[in-house]
């Protein structure tokens, strides 16, 4: 899992382009890895592979731990929220890679103050093939995750991360591919036509991991607690196996599932969700209940079943 966080100034309450500083005084473990992001502003801890739930609430744990004391030592909070309650007013942009200067050169002001943090889930899959046929499955399931994630409260959404996400070519839902070579096919096209940076970046909420054997769930906001992140690890998890024991998720069509995650980002649980098959409003509790039953065998062969009911029961 890669926690992005927003470094807050005490004092100001304005999020401070102090990253550098921060990750000067962390160093990695067995457990994470600390790292820069584009937004001087943030930070991010990846934790290893973890074959447990509970194995990865003691590593974020351990992270925030880490994270939360860095820079508390240089007058700073550590924030887990999508987005700042109060945003820099310094330009916000990292200069420490390369490849920064060429992503704020391809999106300009999309990009100048950015400051957006979401809670990745990476799960394992066999080989690229299958984490296309994964894709093709959790499609109609990202809006709930969410609007089970929601945390970033603003302009009357309870997502405005998912907002401001949205302004990127090609975010949302991925569209389904028949194989592994047309899905690298289409994000070839894409670098080509000059909408995506390379062939490592794309804005899907689910994608193929450019970097690793994972299939990458990008679609949560900063989780608010551990709890809400092991939730979030746990659904995206079962959903994967629940995949690749061949379960089946009838078709959606692709403007359905636009507006779904429109209306997760703007209701979160609090309100209607847009249910993908009947393409209708329902109430988005009932799609989280929906989801639970249909990863329910893969939760129970995990022995998670007991601990994701208790964690919903909190979020909700």
């Amino acid at each position: 899992m890669e926690e992005e966080f927003l470094l807050v100034d005490t004092a100001s309450g304005r999020t401070a382009v102090r990253a550098d500083a921060v990750l000067a005084r962390v160093g990695d473990t067995g457990l994470t890895k600390f790292h820069a992001e584009f937004a001087g502003t943030q930070v991010e801890a990846a934790t290893g592979p973890c074959e447990s739930v509970a194995d990865l609430g003691d590593a974020l744990r351990q992270a925030r731990t880490t994270l939360a004391k860095a820079a508390e030592d240089i007058g700073l909070s550590l924030m887990s929220r999508g987005t700042p309650v109060k945003p820099s007013l310094r330009p916000i942009v990292s200069r420490s890679r390369p490849r920064f200067h060429r992503v704020l050169d391809t999106y300009a002001g999309v990009v100048e103050h950015y400051e957006a943090c979401g809670c990745h889930v990476h799960v394992g899959v066999p080989d690229r093939g299958t984490g296309v046929r994964v894709l093709n499955h959790v499609r109609p399931w990202l809006p709930t995750l969410l609007a089970l994630s929601a945390n970033s409260p603003d302009h009357g959404y309870a997502s405005w991360r998912m907002v401001e996400q949205s302004r990127f070519p090609g975010s949302g839902v991925p569209p389904v591919f028949p194989d592994a070579d047309d899905y690298d096919a289409h994000v070839a096209r894409m670098v080509a036509c000059g909408t995506l940076v390379d062939r490592a970046q794309s804005f899907w909420l689910a994608r193929l991991s450019p970097k690793l054997p994972t299939v990458e769930f990008r679609v949560a906001d900063a989780a608010a607690t551990v709890e809400d992140a092991m939730l979030q690890a746990a659904l995206s998890r079962a959903l994967v196996h629940t995949a690749c024991l061949g379960g089946e998720s009838p078709p959606v069509r692709d403007d359905v599932c636009a507006a779904a995650v429109w209306t997760a980002s703007r209701y979160g649980l609090d309100g209607p969700g847009v249910d993908p098959w009947r393409a209708c409003r329902v109430p988005a509790t009932a799609l989280l209940g929906r989801l639970l039953e249909h990863v329910t065998p893969a939760l129970a062969e995990r022995g998670e079943l007991s601990l994701v009911h208790d964690l919903v029961d909190r979020r909700v």
